[in-house]
């Protein structure tokens, strides 16, 4: 262990006891008001692309899947038609995602349809790897992506990036300027005599690590300061505005309640530039029509609720959702389906060239199909995020965040 990271260590043990792991102990305390804000959601499990949105005039997708496994034509279930779709088909969003079908229809979400990994890896462990650490094939790289790219920008404020999960993200990996927070409840830090004790005796020989942790706890003290309390000093319960209201059930309440923590955060004002949720239970290979629509519903109330809510904001925000791969064109013999390839991704925000699709589609014929069995890769999913990073968050080091990678010609989805 190096010196860098037993001062980094020191920290985490002080916040540790705050209820979150915050590594990062100096920021600057004055946030630009016109900061850009980045959100990335990543759908763990890999998320059924083709039973999400897609061409319901197909008749290779219709002979390939049962009704209960497609977005539908017609019927009680039929899927809702997108406009601007790709190759004049037909394209569809599931019926329980109406919540992105009115975004959609705003011109506020873009999707972005059989993009991912070139490399065709169907293990979740490898996918969501490489993709957490901006590569396509597995190497032993030591950071992740939003490390490389918080790295190579000028961090304001106090909370620079947050991931709303029990623990960093590989995404973060390596990375000293990145909180990992659940909820801000945790934050019990004002007036704790524990943490008060430590200050004053905490390595007294050393200035470097003693001033590691009164910039660690200035930090906790800092955001704690801007939870709103009632008069016993206990968080007050948040009120979204606009009446958004995010979902609570077992199928998207983890959702919810993670983007509503970065909700809260982004309007503390505490120079949130970067944030990352992760929402699994997308690995339907059995019983697919029961947990698939669920999920769906879910996922699109949890986006809706969020983009409502930060009203104030969305001129600012750009929100990506993408999931490590899809899945099999054709069912398999559990009602599910099984590991795939090409995927989905849309974003969300102010400044989305929504209420379209992107891409190139490559068809579902057999011999379009990956290995002739999966919907093939004609994006990278590094050309997605690149896109992101260098028109809304203004990267000028691609080739840095994601080595060897270039993008040198942008979907226009942002």
């Amino acid at each position: 262990m190096n010196r860098r990271e037993f001062v980094v260590g020191c920290s985490a043990a002080i916040t540790a006891m705050a209820g979150s792991q915050i590594e990062s102990f100096a920021f600057s305390p004055q946030p630009s008001a016109q900061q850009e804000i980045f959100v990335f959601v990543f759908l763990r499990g890999g998320c059924d692309a083709l039973n999400l949105i897609a061409p319901v005039d197909d008749k290779n997708y219709v002979a390939a899947r049962p009704a209960f496994l497609r977005v539908t034509e017609s019927g009680k279930n039929q899927g809702l038609r997108l406009k601007n779709s790709l190759n004049n088909q037909d394209f569809r969003l599931h019926h329980k995602a109406g919540a992105l079908h009115e975004l959609y229809n705003s011109n506020n979400l873009a999707i972005i349809h059989a993009c991912g990994l070139a490399n065709g890896t169907r293990s979740h462990f490898d996918a969501m790897d490489m993709i957490e650490r901006g590569i396509n094939q597995k190497k032993n790289s030591t950071d992740g992506w939003l490390t490389r790219y918080l790295k190579s920008t000028q961090l304001e404020g106090m909370l620079p990036a947050v991931a709303a999960e029990t623990n960093l993200p590989k995404a973060f990996m390596g990375s000293n300027a990145a909180a990992s927070i659940k909820s801000l409840n945790d934050f019990k830090v004002n007036g704790d005599p524990r943490l008060q004790g430590i200050l004053k005796t905490m390595y007294q020989g050393d200035t470097l690590l003693h001033e590691t942790a009164q910039s660690t706890l200035s930090t906790l003290k800092y955001i704690n300061q801007k939870i709103a309390k009632d008069s016993k000093g206990r968080p007050k319960k948040y009120q979204p505005a606009n009446g958004a209201k995010y979902p609570q059930g077992w199928q998207a309440g983890g959702l919810g309640k993670s983007l509503q923590t970065i909700a809260q955060i982004i309007k503390m004002d505490v120079g949130l530039q970067v944030a990352t949720v992760s929402f699994g239970g997308w690995d339907t290979h059995e019983n697919q029509a029961w947990h698939f629509p669920r999920k769906t519903e879910g996922l699109s109330q949890a986006l809706a609720a969020f983009y409502n809510d930060l009203s104030k904001y969305h001129k600012r925000l750009t929100v990506l959702v993408m999931s490590e791969f899809g899945r099999r064109l054709k069912a398999n013999k559990s009602n599910g389906t099984d590991h795939g390839h090409g995927g989905i991704a849309f974003a969300l925000g102010g400044n989305v060239n929504g209420g379209k699709i992107y891409g190139k589609w490559p068809g579902l014929a057999t011999e379009q199909l990956d290995k002739r069995v999966d919907l093939d890769v004609t994006t990278d999913y590094r050309t997605v995020l690149s896109e992101v990073l260098q028109k809304r968050m203004g990267s000028k080091q691609i080739n840095q965040i994601f080595p060897g990678f270039n993008n040198d010609k942008f979907l226009g989805f942002v």
